[in-house]
Formats: C-alpha cells, sequence, structure tokens
C-alpha cells in the first residue's frame, strides 16, 4: 500500500517518539491518583508538577500559572467565560476578530446571547488585525480583547505584543489562542503582554485531549469545573496524568529544538510553494507573506472546487479552505473576512508541513497537485 503523504499539520500531528516513551510508563506502571498521599499518588504528583514546569518552561511563565485542560477548546473556554463571568461587575463588553477558530467565536456568540456586548473587529486582506481597529472599539465597559495568535487557515501572525501592550494600558484583560504557534514560533507570555493563552496539545506531537491555558499571576477566573480543589483549585477532576506527561514532553521537545524545526518547517513549505509556482502559475497565496507561521500555506487554484482537488488526490493528506454545505460551497469564515473572491476561496487548498516533512514527499506533492489541477481544469 502507498503510504499517503501528509501534509496536514495545522489539523493535528503524530505523537513524537520521545513522548511517546515518556508516557509509556504511567499506562501500565504508575497508576496513582495525584491527590493520593501514599507513594503511588506522590509518583504521579511529581510527574504532573515536571509537566507543569516544562509547558511553563516553552512559554516563559512561572509553573504556577499554567493549568492543565483536555484541549484548546476547553482552555479557550475557561479563559473567556471565566473571564467575562468573574468580571460581570466591571463590564460586559467583548472584543474579537473576525478571523477566530470557532473554539473562540463561538464562545463569544454564546456570552452575548447572554448578556454580553461583542465587538469583532475586521481584517484585511491578509488576514492581520489592525490595531488601531481594537483601540477604537474599547470602551469603559470593556473587560477583555481575545484576538489569536496564529490563524489556523492562512498561517497570519497576529500583532499580539502591540495588542497587549493596549490592553495593559487600558486595563483590559488580553487572551489569545496560540494552538497554531506553540512549537512553531516563539511563545513568551512576558513579551506578548498576554494574561491568558491557550495551548493544545495535538498541535504539538502531544496526544489529543490534553492542552493547557496560562493564567497571569493574580488574574481571577470564574470557575468552569466545580468540585475538587484540583489544578491550585482552578479546575476540579483528577488530572489525566498519561496525557500530562506527554503534552510535558511535548513542550521540552518544542523548546529544545525550536530554531531547527522553524527552519525545516520554514524551508518546506516555501520549497512547495516555489515549485508550485513554477508548474502552475496561476494560483494565488493566502495570507501575509512575513508575518505568517514557518509550516502553513493557504493556496487558492482558480476555477477548481477545492473538495474535487483533494478527491482527486488520493495520496496526499490535506484541508480544504472553504466550507461545504447543502447549498454549495462557500467562503470559509477567514477568507470571507479577508475578503478572497469566491471564486479563489472555492478553490483553497490549506497546506501545512511538519518536523518529518521531506523534500521528496513536497516534490511528489506537487506532481499530484499539478495533475489533479489539469485534469480538472480541463
Amino acid at each position: 500500500m502507498k503510504k499517503t503523504i501528509y501534509l496536514d499539520y495545522n489539523a493535528t500531528t503524530p505523537i513524537a517518539g520521545e513522548v511517546a516513551e515518556a508516557m509509556w510508563p504511567y499506562l501500565d506502571t504508575y497508576f496513582g491518583n495525584p491527590s493520593s498521599s501514599h507513594e503511588y499518588g506522590t509518583v504521579t504528583k511529581q510527574a504532573v508538577e515536571k509537566a507543569r514546569q516544562q509547558v511553563a518552561g516553552l512559554l516563559h511563565c512561572q509553573p504556577s500559572e499554567i493549568v492543565f485542560t483536555s484541549g484548546g477548546t476547553e482552555a479557550n473556554n475557561m479563559a473567556i467565560k471565566g473571564i467575562a463571568l468573574a468580571n460581570r461587575h466591571r463590564g460586559n463588553h467583548i472584543i474579537t476578530s473576525a478571523v477566530e477558530h470557532p473554539a473562540v467565536l463561538e464562545v463569544c456568540r454564546y456570552l452575548e446571547q447572554n448578556g454580553f456586548s461583542l465587538t469583532v473587529v475586521p481584517v484585511d486582506g491578509y488576514g492581520l488585525v489592525n490595531v488601531a481597529e481594537v483601540e477604537k472599539a474599547i470602551t469603559p465597559k470593556t473587560i477583555l480583547i481575545t484576538i489569536m495568535h496564529a490563524n489556523n487557515e492562512v498561517g497570519t501572525l497576529q500583532p499580539i505584543a502591540e495588542i497587549g501592550k493596549l490592553a495593559g494600558e487600558r486595563k483590559v484583560f488580553f487572551h489569545t489562542d496560540a494552538a497554531q504557534s506553540v512549537a512553531k514560533v516563539e511563545v513568551d507570555v512576558q513579551k506578548m503582554g498576554v494574561d491568558l493563552l491557550s495551548v493544545a496539545g495535538h498541535k504539538l506531537y502531544a496526544p489529543k485531549g490534553v492542552g493547557a491555558l496560562f493564567i497571569k499571576q493574580g488574574t481571577i477566573l470564574e470557575k468552569l469545573m466545580h468540585g475538587a480543589a484540583h489544578e491550585h483549585n482552578r479546575r476540579a477532576g483528577t488530572e489525566n496524568v498519561l496525557e500530562i506527561v506527554g503534552l510535558g514532553k511535548a513542550a521540552e521537545i518544542a523548546q529544545r529544538d525550536l530554531d531547527k524545526n522553524r527552519r525545516h518547517l520554514f524551508e518546506t513549505r516555501e520549497l512547495l510553494f516555489q515549485l508550485l509556482k513554477n508548474t502552475i502559475t496561476e494560483i494565488h497565496r493566502n495570507g501575509h507573506p512575513i508575518e505568517v507561521l514557518p509550516n502553513t500555506l493557504s493556496i487558492s487554484f482558480p476555477g477548481v472546487d477545492a473538495s474535487a482537488m483533494i478527491s482527486q488526490m488520493q495520496g496526499i493528506a490535506v484541508s480544504a479552505g472553504a466550507a461545504c454545505h447543502a447549498d454549495g460551497v462557500r467562503n470559509s469564515g477567514v477568507l470571507e473576512a479577508m475578503k478572497v473572491p469566491v471564486v479563489l476561496a472555492q478553490g483553497t487548498l490549506r497546506v501545512s508541513t511538519g518536523r518529518e516533512t521531506t523534500n521528496q514527499e513536497i516534490e511528489s506533492a506537487v506532481q499530484q497537485f499539478a495533475g489533479a489541477y489539469s485534469q480538472l481544469k480541463s
């Protein structure tokens, strides 16, 4: 059976070998509850705290500022709802952007339906938020700004440090969804000026079902999970030791190999784009040309349908950049916010490279892209 070339690392990543090795003892030997006072509990408690240190090291914060969650979606919910509900006495206004992941936008919409006011700031043709638009949106009742660090579809990196400085000056809490950026670019909560930052484990070669939320010291959140005083009394529930250990190891590897991995991701992505551009000159690249994730390429093939392209390329795993519905194909919310023309949006694919991507795979993939496009156009 011919191996499918995986170019969808923004969707998920495989568990790294070193991560699986670190997890294994907690699958078959160290099974204790971290809240137990005996030896079985002590071993797993130490493992959880080691992982907390590893994640904190990657984000440049204190271990006490890390809370483990079930993933990026829970981290986003915990941050946004937690701030909103804990600060209702101060105001009810939230600011977000038009290109957020549903794990942020849907939370904001939910709060809007329950007594909160929401401003969705626009983006430019690159998918970039204008800091001046954010500043203009702030009112005396604004309690939270939530803007993603990097877009999951087009890879555009937002001016988080500038927004963080603005939020600090205006005494507004600032949250960023960093699910796509952690382990691909530097993520330093001190430099970014954020109060809360979300991490999704399966985007950085850790297991699915685990994530983390950075909560700046002194930031008070309303709890979503009520029960015993786990996670410094911030999230009730017995810790998922096995996967927390995996996330910790993945964070350690990401910090250790950040520069090497970033170079590799950039080189494979650029090779892919150059070979595609040389082969299919009419393709269009979406997203910011410089302020962008090193591994992400959103590419439009004019005049064809993205789902048809994917069907033609059985040997490549990529994602469509448009949403398919019963009434046809329409722009994704991100491409729509960027005002990408429908003729381009409908033929948009998101290609994302990873640590294991080889130049040989890139060359083979380009041949399949070209063949599928030629067949569909004819």
